[in-house]
């Protein structure tokens, strides 16, 4: 979903007679990630649906392998130039082309497709999702940071380039599919849900002695240690705000979050005539893999349906932004503008990295965030990026003064 009100509307974008008997062209950036499994499990319930023109993966050649001649896919792409040769060597005699590096991954990410799905982790998504606009391709976006550290220039790039951005986290597809039609000028509020982490009964003095592995047992999603965290923390639900202000065209005064324990209403979308419209579905992430891949369509998925009688209960509360301020500094980066979004998730990242080193207590982590966005204020770093290498510069720079305050901290103190 691009930024402007006219995006909320699929009617454009539909699909004629002729057309929908062809097989859908794809590309699958992160191929090897956690996303990238789930698209695949959505590939492997369509025999003959979809084609895949190409996959990437950081490293891992033996894995990128397999899914490149379990996909047919034209090329494969590796971005750890020491696995070229491994890569070569599994595809030799299938006529699959092999190739590595950054500028081998923003290559294959633009060659024109009908949805390419964004789902390398981290700042090293925005270059490639930048050329998958650019070629005129849709994008399933399941890459945060290209929103979060240049929302502006994504949705500008989108508009230009006449393609839709599908957000394929489950709380903003589900955000995308409330909206359905409607004028974004009749929201009154878009509320994203969140499981409440591991974290959610603790203390914040239990927390503060949280490790690492307490931290990553979510109790609804399967997810990266990164995200996981970030799940812990609530800076994953803060960075969502962030997303949806971009994807959506809101205010921050429009975006809310409730802690939904049950993972089962994804998102809500209520109206200014006193509407609220909730999408409800099993928390997997096949589900909104599939919409994005068959939007403006829908095609069948097999086995994930809901059954609100097994569901049981479903409970609704306000989240504690005492114990968990990564909510309150998401919101006041939103407010501050795009120069603190970016520096919130440089921090963020290098502050998750250091606590599942074990170099950083858990509450830490947004003491860092928070410190790192003072630092740079100070520092003149305070200018919204205005292109791409713009941002990249500015996450490099904020994760330099992140790193400094990591090594700062006295890890005697911290309890890990």
């Amino acid at each position: 979903m691009v930024s402007d009100s006219e995006a909320v509307s699929a009617d454009s974008n539909s699909v004629d007679g002729d057309q929908a008997d062809q097989p859908r062209r794809i590309s699958i950036l992160g191929a090897t990630g956690s996303i990238g499994t789930s698209t695949l499990a959505v590939l492997d319930q369509h025999p003959g649906a979809f084609e895949v023109e190409a996959v990437t993966a950081f490293g891992n050649a033996e894995s990128l392998a397999r899914i490149a001649k379990h996909t047919r896919a034209r090329i494969a792409v590796i971005a750890d130039r020491r696995g070229h040769g491994s890569l070569v060597q599994a595809l030799s005699g299938t006529g699959i082309e092999a190739a590595s590096g950054e500028d081998a991954i923003i290559e294959a990410a633009g060659r024109p497709v009908d949805t390419v799905v964004a789902g390398i982790v981290g700042s090293a998504g925005l270059s490639p999702t930048l050329a998958a606009i650019r070629s005129g391709s849709n994008v399933a976006l399941a890459n945060k940071e290209c929103l979060v550290c240049a929302g502006s220039v994504f949705v500008a790039e989108a508009r230009v380039a006449g393609v839709t951005i599908l957000p394929m986290d489950s709380e903003h597809n589900a955000v995308f599919q409330a909206l359905g039609g409607n004028a974004i000028e009749d929201v009154d509020k878009i509320v994203l849900t969140a499981s409440g982490g591991p974290f959610r009964d603790w203390t914040r003095e239990a927390m503060a002695s949280a490790r690492p592995d307490d931290a990553l047992k979510h109790p609804s999603w399967s997810m990266g240690p990164k995200i996981t965290i970030d799940s812990a923390t609530l800076m994953n639900k803060g960075l969502e705000l962030i997303e949806a202000h971009h994807l959506f065209a809101v205010s921050g005064d429009k975006l809310d979050v409730v802690v939904h324990p049950q993972s089962i209403v994804h998102s809500m979308v209520s109206y200014r005539d006193g509407t609220t419209i909730a999408v409800l579905g099993e928390p997997d992430m096949r589900l909104p893999i599939s919409h994005c891949l068959w939007w403006p369509d829908r095609g069948e998925n097999m086995g994930l349906r809901l059954d609100l009688t097994k569901a049981g209960r479903l409970t609704f509360l306000k989240p504690d932004t005492n114990k968990f301020p990564a909510l309150r500094l998401a919101r006041e980066a939103l407010e501050a503008g795009g120069w603190a979004t970016n520096i919130l998730n440089a921090a963020n990242e290098v502050a998750v990295a250091a606590f599942l080193a074990g170099n950083v207590g858990f509450l830490e982590i947004a003491r860092i965030a928070e410190d790192t966005i003072e630092v740079a204020r100070s520092a003149g770093l305070d200018r919204s990026p205005s292109t791409v290498a713009d941002a990249l510069s500015l996450d490099r720079e904020s994760r330099r003064i992140a790193k400094e305050r990591v090594a700062g901290i006295d890890t005697r103190t911290t309890h890990h």
